[in-house]
């Protein structure tokens, strides 16, 4: 039995991408103008957007090919089976359609064509959608009105039991994309065709994957019709699938269906085809797939991450930048990185730095950023582009670039430059910063901040955390040491924090546990008991020392807990790997500017880097190794 449209309550939902939704009901839950019985109009009136078919009563035979007859003034369409276009000629209108830059060159196209088969019909609605859509509405309503497109549809309506499965589903999803009323005639007959064919259960992933989109459209995730569909994919074997019907399921998925985890066995099945077919997918595909496991958190998935990255490098001179963008976030979001990925994105990135959309160009820097990426070619094209187009940029876009630069403590050679611009921006734009961001653009620069700054932060409705208050107090104390003429307002007590170092984020990075071990058992030996260093010890200005050695005017070593006598304290940085580039030996800009404060407060700092301990091979050479860096003017005999 045929479902009807009324009978599953259409509602509107958020649709599979932006340009996908119907028009609006009413508050009883109706179509605000829906067709009336028998009626094969769609009102001009109907909420912003109408669409009026032509009533006539053409002859028809068996067929599933639409024929657009160019003779009379206004377009009628039959279906014949005589004269179908060939393979050659539906390309060819394919690629005419591609060329299309207006609804009124899909049209004239439109009215050119001798035979026009339903796929071909179809394509050409998707085309106008495509071409007209302007968020959740039609950029011209009127388009609608053209005696083309309500010849078109009226012969849809009259034929939808004569179209392929293909040209049905296709033609379904176009009306969707083109706002037409879901209580239409139309629409219901395309609907309800749609169902009986899904009943024969005989439509192909494909065909099953745009009628879930449509679907999806019309009345969201519960759509009945929907679960039918998916009840359907769930029966076929994903490792027979094509890659383009993995790539239509996977985005099925994406679009609201596989919310909250579900179908969570039929994503697993499909990673592992769609891993064995990562070396025949294009920028398009790799791009969309990564874009979906992202949706979907497919964490668990990694493997074809890693074979998405891989195949991504052959790739990256070739994404466009929404492509690229969606690449560049998803391994963001995995947590993954390649080193080929790295090298090709070094050769594009002066490229594409002052051409590129400035969205693209700041998730590069962030995907740098977040996995500790010190590249100098990529830092130093982006900021020779910043210079020319932050003006262009956003706010937050500013802030997320800069920010980079911060945080693996990169300055470039044009720096200068750079922070003039950042001082234009902010005296020009200042009020169009979100609290945050600007502290967090602060914090990286390390610029002046005011009173004002900190008013709007305070009244920020997300309070102030306690990462915030301690980047404020790094932030007054980089002031206050490297600008002693600084003049301006002071931080507040009630916003200065006491340590920096925290679980979680926090503005130190916690010391090696297994280095630690390794540097204190040699300090032991050179020292002669543990009671001459103290370790983890919080000084006075929120910096966390790995371990402290206090010395007295002669150079002689004071127990830790001595706090007479103290003429000098020694700083040693215990630097694990993790506070240091991933590619690079070179310190993170928050440990930089730890060890620089804690020099201009006074301590003698002696950084013991992993990778220079590591090369030490027993107890002797460890001690002699801290013997130089502690105390390289001191002959030790013994202590």
């Amino acid at each position: 039995m045929i479902r009807k449209l009324g009978q599953l309550g259409i509602q509107r939902f958020p649709s599979v991408c932006p340009s996908t939704r119907l028009l609006r009901t009413s508050s009883a839950g109706r179509p605000s103008c829906a067709a009336g019985p028998g009626s094969r109009l769609l009102q001009p009136g109907c909420g912003t957007r109408g669409l009026t078919t032509i009533i006539r009563e053409p002859s028809f035979v068996a067929s599933s090919s639409v024929g657009l007859h160019k003779d009379a003034d206004i377009p009628r369409l039959r279906l014949t089976q005589l004269h179908r276009p060939t393979s050659a000629e539906e390309q060819a209108f394919q690629q005419g359609l591609a060329s299309c830059s207006s609804s009124r060159q899909v049209l004239r196209l439109l009215r050119s064509v001798e035979i026009l088969s339903d796929t071909m019909a179809a394509a050409a609605l998707h085309r106008v959608a495509d071409l007209e859509q302007g968020g959740e509405s039609l950029k011209d309503p009127a388009v609608l009105q053209n005696d083309t497109i309500r010849a078109l549809c009226f012969q849809l309506e009259q034929d939808s039991g004569r179209l392929t499965d293909a040209g049905l589903v296709s033609a379904l999803l176009a009306c969707t994309r083109l706002f037409l009323d879901p209580w239409s005639t139309l629409m219901v007959r395309l609907v309800s065709e749609s169902q009986e064919r899904l009943d024969r259960g005989k439509m192909t992933v494909a065909e099953l994957c745009t009628l879930g989109q449509a679907m999806l459209a019309v009345e969201g995730p519960g759509c009945v019709m929907l679960e039918q569909v998916m009840e359907d994919i769930q029966k076929l074997e994903p490792v027979q699938w094509s890659l383009s019907d993995l790539s239509a399921v996977y985005r099925l998925l994406q679009g609201g269906v596989g919310e909250d985890g579900k179908y969570r066995d039929l994503l697993n099945a499909m990673h592992t085809p769609a891993l064995r077919l990562t070396s025949r997918m294009d920028p398009a595909a790799v791009s969309g797939l990564l874009s979906a496991l992202v949706a979907l958190n497919q964490t668990q998935a990694m493997p074809l991450v890693i074979g998405l990255c891989k195949q991504a490098v052959r790739h990256v001179p070739h994404f466009s930048d929404e492509e690229l963008t969606l690449v560049v976030g998803a391994l963001i979001y995995f947590g993954h990185s390649d080193h080929y990925f790295v090298e090709a994105m070094e050769k594009y990135v002066p490229t594409m730095a002052f051409v590129s959309n400035p969205e693209t160009v700041t998730t590069v820097m962030q995907f740098f950023s977040r996995r500790n990426i010190l590249s100098p070619t990529v830092f130093d094209a982006i900021a020779e582009s910043f210079v020319y187009r932050a003006d262009d940029y956003t706010t937050s876009q500013v802030a997320r670039q800069i920010m980079a630069f911060g945080k693996l403590g990169y300055l470039p050679p044009n720096a200068g430059e750079v922070f003039r611009k950042v001082e234009s921006i902010l005296h020009t734009r200042f009020s169009h910063f979100q609290p945050r961001t600007l502290l967090n653009l602060l914090h990286a620069c390390v610029l002046v901040f005011s009173s004002y700054f900190l008013q709007q932060l305070q009244e920020q409705g997300t309070g102030m955390d306690r990462i915030v208050l301690a980047q404020l107090t790094q932030l007054y104390m980089t002031v206050k040491l490297e600008c002693p003429f600084y003049q301006g307002p002071k931080l507040l007590p009630k916003f200065c924090v006491k340590s920096f170092l925290t679980s979680g984020r926090s503005l130190e990075t916690p010391v090696d546990v297994h280095l630690y071990n390794s540097v204190k058992n040699g300090l032991i030996e050179l020292l002669g008991a543990r009671a001459f260093f103290g370790s983890n010890v919080l000084t006075p200005y929120c910096y966390t020392l790995d371990v402290e050695i206090k010395l007295d005017e002669e150079g002689y070593v004071l127990t830790a807990s001595q706090t007479d006598e103290v003429y000098k304290r020694v700083a040693l940085c215990i630097d694990g790997s993790k506070r240091f580039t991933t590619n690079k030996r070179h310190l993170l800009g928050k440990e930089a500017i730890k060890q620089r404060h804690l020099r201009l407060l006074g301590y003698e700092v002696v950084q013991i880097p992993y990778y220079e301990f590591e090369e030490l091979q027993s107890m002797t050479s460890v001690v002699e190794y801290l013997h130089q860096k502690i105390f390289p003017h001191t002959y030790r005999l013994s202590w």
